[in-house]
């Protein structure tokens, strides 16, 4: 893989831990070095964005199978 794949992927799996407030201080400390602010924000808006997407996705699901009803 190269360089820039790896720290879009790290990029992504640090934001996921954040998601869940589950982060190792010194994972914390790593990623606070290596990763660029700017693709922290953009993954952190796309992940949100896709959460989101889930839910009403799920909300629809849910009500269209007539069990919330």
């Amino acid at each position: 893989m190269t360089d820039q794949r790896v720290s879009i992927l790290r990029t992504f799996k640090a934001v996921a831990w954040s998601f869940f407030g589950v982060r190792q201080a010194s994972e914390y400390e790593k990623d606070v070095r290596q990763l660029n602010p700017v693709h922290v924000v953009a993954a952190g808006v796309v992940a949100a964005a896709l959460f989101v997407l889930a839910l009403v996705i799920l909300v629809q699901w849910v009500v269209g199978s007539g069990v919330a009803g």
